[in-house]
């Protein structure tokens, strides 16, 4: 399963950990890991297109952390799209990926 914490403080969003593998299917067939990693970079690169500052990311086998050092109306609105994607997601595949928020 995948796993998804979303870290708040003072209401934003300053940390994504996203560990894990689905086990939708076989490796490299598993779409469900396919579209988590596709919404992610997707994010990723689109913020740091606006300013290399505004979030840094360290990526580890089946970890991929994202710190947003910024919050601002680009990186918010970006990252809240991230976000209820891999929600819309999690909802068809409930056993393959949760998403979990703490404070």
């Amino acid at each position: 399963m995948i796993k998804v914490l979303i870290s708040v403080k003072d209401n934003n969003i300053k940390q994504i950990n996203i560990k894990g593998h689905a086990d939708y299917d076989d490796y490299g067939k598993d779409i469900v890991c396919s579209s988590v990693s596709s919404i992610t970079i997707t994010t990723v690169n689109a913020i740091l297109m606006f300013d290399k500052n505004y979030i840094s990311y360290n990526e580890k086998k089946d970890n991929f952390e994202i710190i947003i050092n910024e919050n601002n109306e680009v990186t918010n609105k970006l990252i809240q799209n991230m976000i209820n994607l891999l929600t819309e997601l999690s909802q068809d595949y409930p056993k393959n990926i949760k998403i979990e928020e703490e404070d």
